[in-house]
């Protein structure tokens, strides 16, 4: 089963760091995504961007996990050569992750 069967995404920037939100379609599933969706999982799942850290934000009242990951982005939306300069595609990343 991948992530994106019983979850959704949305995903920010600011400078070289992404946001990105996880939020279970269902209250019921926010346990299992709360107990696999770890930090180290998120940031072994974006090795290929090297992000330097992943910081991990819980808001069960939303069923939601929001991910703060730094030096995601190739220097930032104004410095990288990236054709997804924001990484608005790294949620489709995230929610491919098998659980």
């Amino acid at each position: 089963m991948k992530l994106r069967d019983v979850a959704h995404s949305r995903t920010g920037d600011k400078g070289n760091t992404s946001n990105i939100s996880v939020i279970a379609y269902r209250a019921e599933d926010f346990p299992r995504i709360r107990e696999l969706v770890t930090a180290e999982r998120v940031r072994a799942q974006l090795a290929g961007l090297t992000p330097s850290q992943v910081t991990r934000y819980e808001m069960p009242q939303l069923g939601a996990l929001n991910f703060v990951i730094m030096g995601a982005l190739g220097g930032g939306v104004t410095r990288s050569l990236a054709l997804d300069a924001h990484g608005k595609a790294l949620s489709s990343i995230l929610l491919d992750m098998d659980l």
